[in-house]
């Protein structure tokens, strides 16, 4: 390989293609409220039947890893988030995610559970999908990932239905995901009126936090806030 091919090779693998990066309020997860600055990666195996990001499937911009991070750090915040799509499709969003924690952000990574999260550097905090059958992609579960989780991570299950509430509670309990971080409960937006999942997870006593995404409540369909 000439010079010329080395460096362009150098240049391509230390880029991300990126559908937007912008600030606004965490409307998930355990920082919500907090203005947060997003990195959506492009690109997602998935295609979950609720997915509100579908505009992140094609398309984007390549960016190096160095002008993301400083692009991120002109927005003047502390927490970051890197999500999509599901980010970890992109294999330099490793040392992206390094880099961010390595510039004093505090970084959480938000992940449809269908990759594994192994190599994710320790300090990231790791949203993770269990997604439900009414997601349609619950067979897409890396199971795996369910035992490194941390006590500073997160598993989320975005509920569609009674059926996916049941299932969810089954799997609760069979990875005794309580004992091992936070775990949300989350209603899928317009599919199941919150007020009867916050009904089922009080008379089960479930050991979860109910969730709404605060993002929609401030901005509906908005995307980009």
């Amino acid at each position: 390989m000439n010079q010329v091919n080395s460096e362009s090779a150098a240049i391509a693998a230390d880029r991300l293609r990126i559908t937007e990066i912008f600030c606004s309020l965490q409307g998930e997860s355990r920082s919500v409220g907090w203005p947060t600055v997003f990195v959506r990666l492009t690109g997602c195996p998935l295609r979950c039947g609720y997915c509100d990001t579908t505009y992140s499937f094609h398309g984007g911009q390549w960016q190096t890893i160095d002008d993301i991070v400083a692009e991120v750090r002109s927005h003047g915040v502390r927490h970051v988030c890197v999500t999509g799509g599901e980010p970890l499709a992109q294999k330099r969003c490793i040392p992206l995610l390094q880099k961010l924690c390595d510039a004093g952000f505090e970084v959480s990574l938000e992940t449809s559970g269908a990759i594994d999260i192994s190599p994710v550097d320790s300090r990231v905090i790791c949203v993770v999908d269990v997604k439900t059958p009414g997601s349609g992609e619950a067979s897409r579960n890396h199971w795996p990932n369910l035992a490194l989780l941390q006590p500073k991570d997160q598993v989320k299950f975005v509920i569609c239905s009674r059926d996916d509430y049941d299932w969810s509670r089954a799997v609760l309990q069979e990875y005794r995901l309580a004992e091992r971080c936070e775990v949300l409960f989350s209603p899928s937006y317009a599919q199941l009126p919150p007020r009867e999942l916050a009904e089922w997870i009080i008379a089960d006593r479930l050991p979860v936090r109910f969730q709404m995404q605060l993002h929609k409540q401030l901005w509906g369909e908005e995307q980009g806030r």
